[in-house]
């Protein structure tokens, strides 16, 4: 804007201010050889008194490039925050920018997409959550696609994600190093992720010797459903349990609270993501976290691979989990009989 925060500061208002020509103001703002450091001092300052800021994007757009990578995300995971953040950070450092569409409620992943597409992004980077793998393929055929966080096995999809089984086998060994038995897994539903974290538990768990302990419970991402989880537990709880995320274990624990079960006196439990919830010291979560700068700086380098270069096949790239112990697991607390606790003694359900 200029001095009378009416019309936009323009190159002709910085060069008459410097006391040079528009021509050279160009080359300093396009930061090219031909201008003295002198003469590159005084229309910096100049258009710093000014407030002027170069166009970018209309530059970008005149030489047939956005340089901008759009992102789709959920609103409703907290983690695909954090994995905004990462990817921010990401792309500048490669001289892209983001341009964000969400999922909401009442938004879902279909116009999410169609609203990033008009954008004219040069490629997306889609978290994805209800889009179907034929959809996501066809996408790819549009556009370069790195789906980050969910597993697509389809080699015209690039992928980067977590390894989620491992994910689960770090917690349910964590909870078994602990003296734990009894340990049951809450699920995600049909959220991405959740399939192989299903998986990961009964694997871990039949590893572990425990195959007559296994016990998915019914669950999903949000808190809600965390506390619905929660509350089929409570006739006749175990003493651990792995939750789907960190979000859903923030819900199971409110209720078991609330019940009056302590944790982790009489509840381990085991969340997934390490994302901000867990942080919080009244939460304080034990969890499994997914390495979310490592997987944001592979999905833009992989998406800028497909706009500039001659990229490799399409394919998939898996970061690996790592435990992160706060104060919600505890070493259990031998029961005052010797005997150890049965599959039937507890009614559990079979695997």
């Amino acid at each position: 804007m200029s001095r009378t925060g009416e019309t936009r500061v323009t190159l002709a208002d910085v060069a008459a201010r410097a006391g040079v020509s528009t021509a050279l103001v160009s080359i300093v703002m396009r930061e090219v050889p031909g201008a003295s450091p002198a003469s590159r001092q005084r229309v910096r300052q100049a258009a710093a008194e000014l407030g002027y800021h170069p166009d970018r994007q209309a530059r970008l757009l005149r030489s047939g490039r956005t340089r901008l990578l759009g992102v789709v995300f959920g609103v409703q995971y907290a983690f695909h925050g954090d994995l905004v953040t990462g990817l921010y950070a990401a792309a500048e450092r490669s001289g892209y920018e983001l341009s964000l569409s969400a999922m909401t409620p009442q938004r879902d992943e279909r116009r999410a997409i169609s609203g990033v597409l008009s954008e004219r992004c040069e490629a997306l980077i889609v978290l994805s959550v209800n889009s179907t793998q034929a959809e996501l393929t066809e996408l790819a055929r549009q556009v370069p696609v790195v789906v980050l966080g969910r597993n697509v096995r389809h080699r015209a999809v690039d992928v980067v994600r977590n390894d989620d089984r491992q994910g689960v086998h770090l917690a349910v060994d964590h909870l078994v190093g602990l003296g734990h038995r009894r340990i049951f897994h809450v699920d995600g539903g049909r959220s991405p992720g959740s399939a192989d974290r299903r998986r990961g538990y009964r694997e871990a768990m039949t590893r572990n010797g425990l195959e007559g302990e296994i016990r998915i419970v019914t669950g999903g991402p949000t808190e809600a459903e965390g506390a619905a989880a929660a509350r089929l537990l409570l006739d006749d709880p175990p003493t651990a349990v792995t939750v789907f995320n960190d979000r859903s274990a923030t819900g199971l624990l409110d209720v078991v609270r609330h019940a009056g079960l302590r944790v982790p006196e009489d509840l381990s439990v085991v969340g997934y993501d390490d994302d901000r919830l867990a942080h919080l010291g009244y939460i304080n979560l034990t969890t499994i976290a997914q390495d979310a700068s490592a997987m944001t700086k592979l999905a833009v380098t992989r998406a800028i691979e497909l706009i500039e270069g001659e990229p490799d096949a399409p394919g998939e790239t898996v970061t690996p989990p790592h435990l992160v112990q706060r104060s919600t697991t505890t070493p259990l607390t031998p029961p005052p009989s010797s005997s150890p606790p049965s599959s039937r003694d507890h009614g559990l359900l079979p695997p």
